[in-house]
């Protein structure tokens, strides 16, 4: 359980991380853009290689999802009907929505339906083996009898 946590905390940690990276390097991108429009003669000049340098990095960007998407050995369509991603718009976005790509269907919803929807922040099947291993942990125990350790596990899989 504690194992399960310390990887839960540290996934979290990463993503922080990687978020601010990809912040970082978006400020990067534009000081050096910046840079080069003060200190040489303009970036007009210049257009032929940044549009190819943009390019690139695109092109590299892609070739390393499709093959990260081949060695899992899905499809992305797979890896979109991911629960996380069902009736949901994705959007890939470069610095803040100067050049995004929307992938999905979009949700439409008015505030009445958002308002009445309640807001899960774990798909189910992630909650329902927390769980459960916090049942087989109190079974280990022995906090619960045998019996009640199979009506509670049959309540959780009707859920």
């Amino acid at each position: 359980m504690k194992l399960n946590k310390k990887k839960e905390n540290e996934g979290l940690a990463k993503s922080v991380l990687m978020a601010y990276l990809v912040l970082l390097l978006h400020v990067l991108l534009v000081a050096c853009l910046a840079l080069l429009i003060l200190f040489f003669r303009g970036i007009v000049n210049y257009l032929i290689w940044i549009f190819l340098g943009g390019t690139l990095i695109i092109l590299f960007s892609a070739w390393r999802f499709y093959r990260r998407m081949k060695a899992e050995g899905k499809t992305l369509q797979e890896i979109l009907k991911n629960p996380i991603f069902e009736g949901r718009e994705v959007e890939i976005s470069l610095l803040g929505g100067l050049a995004s790509l929307k992938v999905g269907k979009p949700d439409h919803l008015s505030l009445e339906d958002f308002s009445s929807q309640t807001k899960q922040l774990e798909d189910p099947e992630t909650i329902r083996l927390r769980e459960l291993n916090e049942l087989v942990r109190l079974f280990e125990n022995n906090l619960i009898t045998l019996e009640e350790y199979n009506q509670a596990k049959k309540q959780i899989f009707k859920s």
